[in-house]
């Protein structure tokens, strides 16, 4: 079951911007960028913020490799991110 402010986004902001990302791609807002919007204060900037540290910061691996990491999980996970 799928919360309709999820899904629908909420507030006028959020609307806007699914509105948007299906005016120029012609598919509807992934749910992670749903989810994401939803509460950021709750969930999306700190996961931002835990996401952006572990792609962006210091490694052994390079930025590109850890996309590619990344990629190929999302693809075995059947998940369209």
């Amino acid at each position: 079951m799928r919360l309709q402010a999820v899904a629908r986004g909420r507030g006028v902001g959020a609307k806007a911007k699914f509105a948007m990302i299906r005016l120029v791609t012609g598919d509807p807002t992934l749910d992670v960028v749903k989810t994401l919007s939803f509460k950021p204060a709750f969930f999306g900037t700190p996961f931002n913020e835990l996401a952006e540290e572990v792609m962006r910061g210091p490694s052994e691996w390079t930025v590109g490799e850890r996309e590619l990491f990344a990629a190929f999980v999302s693809e075995r996970n059947r998940c369209e991110f």
